[in-house]
């Protein structure tokens, strides 16, 4: 296959998120997983202020990024390109090449955009929706569902409207969570509304709990909550990362994960495969930081009637909350056999230990053919979309 004939992707990493760095190490192994003799790589970059950066700067910000799985391959990229966004007249366009503040060179057209933005401002739909105006084809969900599967306070709500069991939770937005728990005064009268609000959470929902950002992934700005001194302290954690937050009961049982890949209509769901957090929090410290932090096993030890189950309610989840092109479904099993889903995950990790690949590896697809499925995915939605009538004539 001549270059000519190469599918170009622009692999978009980065971003303003927490999870920047993640993204670096993801973006990385998507990279080096894609067959050369089939795709033609474009480095895409947003730092931490969220500025686009050009592909050289975007090759060197990868060539920094912590602890790669996988070695990266040579980007020929020349050191003048600089970044555009303009609508095609089918495909759209995404461009790199010429200056910044020139018109005319024609760049390097992009077929196909690979995000691995994880966390905000690039899982949440902000992403996606800005793609989708423009008319670029893209991986993962569309707006709606990336959307749906960040904000947990919506995901939650859309599953027990579907009769899909998950933890009990209350929802605070900002002002009244400070309101209740305290904006930081110390004054007899606001202590006491504290202690009130925290017994009263702590009775509905019992001890321990989370708080959680409504808006944020990897375990960021969330909190074990053990004691009821200990709650109003949390919720200011969590007020750091997210406007709306959570306080969700704990669910005792297996953390269980699968990987759901595929459109709305036709998804496909992995084997499971648990993760036994070492205690017993799987904090972003243990699922980057710390390789000891937990074991995870794949497949994970169920009976067969259990694994059908985990992959049925994997896919319920999925078309319930507008998914498609993959999603990651995570779950308690309790020891009664009832299954409880957690969260999803519209973007999960391509580190060398993430879940996502690991699971479809496990399940028979080997990295690079996941990659050449979801770009595939991609693709076809961009041809389905283009088809529907825009105009009444």
């Amino acid at each position: 296959m001549n270059d000519q004939t190469k599918i170009k992707v622009g692999v978009l990493f980065g971003g303003r998120s927490a999870e920047h760095e993640i993204s670096l190490v993801s973006a990385r192994n998507v990279i080096a997983g894609l067959d050369p003799a089939k795709y033609e790589v474009v480095p895409i970059g947003i730092d931490r202020d969220g500025s686009w950066l050009t592909a050289r700067e975007a090759s060197e910000l990868l060539v920094d990024s912590p602890d790669p799985a996988r070695s990266l391959p040579v980007l020929n990229v020349s050191s003048g390109q600089a970044l555009s966004l303009a609508p095609g007249a089918s495909a759209g366009a995404l461009k790199t090449g010429g200056d910044a503040q020139s018109s005319g060179s024609p760049g390097l057209q992009v077929d196909v955009i690979f995000p691995v933005l994880h966390g905000t401002y690039g899982e949440d739909g902000s992403v996606q929706g800005l793609l989708k105006l423009l008319g670029i084809p893209y991986v993962g969900p569309d707006p709606l569902g990336s959307t749906v599967g960040m904000d947990k306070d919506v995901m939650k709500r859309l599953l027990r409207d579907a009769d899909i069991p998950n933890a009990r939770f209350r929802v605070y937005l900002r002002q009244a969570a400070l309101s209740a728990f305290g904006a930081f005064e110390t004054d007899d009268a606001n202590a006491a509304q504290v202690s009130e609000t925290a017994r009263e959470i702590v009775a509905e929902l019992g001890l321990p709990l989370y708080v959680k950002p409504a808006n944020m992934g990897s375990s960021v700005g969330i909190t074990r909550v053990k004691s009821v001194e200990d709650l109003a302290s949390a919720v200011h954690e969590a007020l750091k990362y997210d406007n709306k937050i959570l306080i969700e009961e704990n669910i005792v049982g297996r953390e269980i994960e699968c990987a759901v890949l595929g459109s709305q209509e036709e998804p496909a769901a992995s084997i499971p495969g648990e993760i036994i957090p070492k205690d017993g929090f799987y904090s972003y410290e243990a699922k980057y930081l710390d390789e000891k932090g937990a074991a995870l096993e794949i497949p994970a030890r169920l009976n067969a009637a259990t694994v059908k189950r985990v992959q049925e309610i994997s896919i319920r989840t999925y078309q319930a909350l507008c998914l498609e092109g993959m999603s990651r479904v995570d779950m308690f099993v309790l020891e009664s056999g009832e299954i409880y889903i957690n969260e999803v995950n519209t973007i999960p990790g391509f580190t060398g230990i993430s879940m996502y690949p690991k699971l479809w590896e496990h399940s028979g697809l080997s990295f690079d053919k996941l990659l050449d499925r979801l770009i595939e995915l991609a693709l076809d939605r961009h041809r389905l979309q283009g088809a529907l009538q825009t105009s009444v004539e």
